[in-house]
């Protein structure tokens, strides 16, 4: 692959990335209220994109072998409470990982 060849692909990302950025703003734009269906699913879908990845990570955790799981149910609980004590997502995010590190790395 040459460099001529690698710089149009990055021309070809970077144009259709903000085409696909600034999309919606062309579209909804301003002063237009949002469609009903656009609200509904800005509301709904954040929980439910993190539902799945709740799933999606857990989906092969063992809870009933040895000490599989534990780790992972500790860090779980420590995201839903600092969630529901601070409504920071990124706190709870951040230091469940951390928490989870910690554990599979000198505890476990």
């Amino acid at each position: 692959m040459n460099a001529t060849y690698s710089l149009l692909i990055i021309i070809v990302v970077s144009v259709c990335t903000i085409l696909l950025r600034a999309f919606p703003f062309l579209i909804f734009g301003g002063k237009k209220e949002l469609p009903q269906t656009v609200q509904y699913l800005g509301k709904v879908l954040p929980p439910a994109i993190m539902a799945v990845l709740v799933v999606y990570c857990l989906r092969s955790v063992s809870f009933l072998e040895g000490n599989h799981g534990i780790p992972e149910l500790i860090s779980v609980v420590l995201v839903a409470g600092l969630h529901l004590w601070k409504k920071n997502i990124l706190l709870s995010i951040g230091l469940g990982t951390v928490c989870y590190m910690v554990l599979i790395q000198l505890v476990f």
